[in-house]
């Protein structure tokens, strides 16, 4: 009986560790299992500037969303936004691709505008702007002596 409780106490330790490691791994990654909770916008770039599936969405410094998906369409990319539904996007509105630190990861931060229009889900940011190519600016620099 004693050899009984004391495998039926560890079997439940070792299953609670499985379901902790499996929340955590679903938190940390930053996944979403019963899929999103909002609208998605999309917005074309002509260059995705190192942007990937996951990448932040920020208004103001406020993380408020993420990349779902960017495809090629048109020799242009196309990133498809995922927001919670409390958050409007005017239609004039800017999303730029920025990148945090100097060589830090990329994400798209969202200006908003001034319109009293908002923008439907499944509708496009028009204003875009791609993000800054460092590579490009230092050979600009170094072989045309700006």
């Amino acid at each position: 009986m004693k050899k009984l409780d004391t495998e039926l106490a560890v079997g439940l330790f070792v299953l609670a560790g499985i379901l902790c490691l499996g929340y955590l791994t679903i938190k940390l990654g930053k996944m979403e299992i019963v899929g999103p909770k909002g609208y998605e916008l999309h917005a074309i770039f002509s260059n995705s500037g190192g942007v990937k599936e996951g990448s932040s969405v920020v208004i103001a410094g406020v993380e408020v969303g993420r990349v779902k998906n960017i495809t090629l369409e048109n020799y242009q990319a196309k990133i498809i936004l995922t927001l919670p539904r409390g958050i409007q996007i005017q239609e004039d509105a800017i999303a730029s691709i920025k990148t945090k630190g100097l060589v830090g990861e990329k994400y798209i931060e969202i200006i908003p505008g001034g319109s009293e229009k908002y923008l439907s889900p499944g509708e496009r940011i028009r204003e875009t702007q791609p993000s800054v190519d460092l590579e490009e600016l230092i050979s600009k620099l170094v072989f045309e002596k700006i």
